[in-house]
């Protein structure tokens, strides 16, 4: 599915035509709008769904980092004059939804994070593929999901065409170098909205322990494990994964 992509001033964004409650998408490091298409039909009638697109290629270089992410998606909650959100990020998105919410928890009125870094990193870290490694990051891209299938040749070809891209190659490691630095596990217990975690139980990017720590350390956290999924539930099992968030989403907004 195509969807309009709204640009205003330094803002990229899509943005359904609900009227209900907010509920923002962060992508991840090497994420697409075409990720959340199951979330943005399903929840597209009853909330005003938004996918701010991340500016990773786009920042001044100095400024790349998740901070520097951070300080984009609240300029752009700003700029929408949005009072309250529901957050959900998967992988790198989860993490900067994470350092969003510490410093505008007025703004948060429900968190979910699924594949979420900011606890433990594995990802590319330093097996980065070698540029021009096609087979390489076709393995690398299936071994993201339970069912490799999930990888198609579009995905796989659009990963190649980052990594062989030597700016938004090193734009991507300097995302990555940053998201290991900033280690929240001294930090979750301040985060006091409602959490939902939603993992893959076959994820071998941010596998299910790092699920059961964030609930642990989360004060109002409930996590669900989806059996046979990987690092992308919203991708690998679209109605399971909906179907939580739907009644998460009931009970908190």
């Amino acid at each position: 599915m195509e969807y309009t992509i709204v640009e205003e001033g330094k803002f990229k964004y899509i943005e359904s035509e609900g009227t209900g409650p907010v509920l923002m998408l962060l992508h991840g490091l090497l994420g697409a709008l075409s990720n959340f298409k199951g979330i943005i039909e399903a929840f597209k009638d009853d909330y005003k769904v938004v996918v701010p697109i991340l500016p990773i290629y786009e920042m001044p270089l100095f400024q790349v980092s998740v901070t520097g992410l951070v300080d984009y998606v609240a300029e752009f909650v700003k700029y929408k004059n949005y009072n309250a959100v529901n957050v959900l990020g998967n992988s790198l998105g989860g993490h900067i939804g994470l350092l969003y919410t510490l410093a505008h928890q007025d703004k948060v009125s429900s968190l979910i994070l699924t594949g979420s870094s900011g606890l433990f990193e594995s990802g590319m870290g330093n097996t980065f593929p070698k540029r021009g490694d096609y087979e390489f990051i076709k393995k690398k891209a299936e071994d993201t999901f339970y069912d490799p299938a999930i990888a198609t040749k579009e995905l796989i070809d659009e990963l190649y065409n980052v990594v062989n891209d030597r700016n938004k190659a090193i734009r991507i490691v300097a995302t990555a170098k940053s998201a290991i630095r900033h280690n929240l596990g001294d930090k979750l217990h301040l985060i006091k909205i409602p959490v939902l975690l939603i993992w893959g139980k076959e994820d071998s990017v941010t596998p299910p322990f790092v699920g059961e720590k964030f609930e642990e350390l989360l004060p109002d956290a409930k996590l669900y494990l989806i059996d046979k999924c990987g690092h992308a539930p919203m991708m690998e099992k679209p109605d399971e994964f909906n179907e939580i968030l739907k009644s998460f989403l009931e009970k908190n907004t």
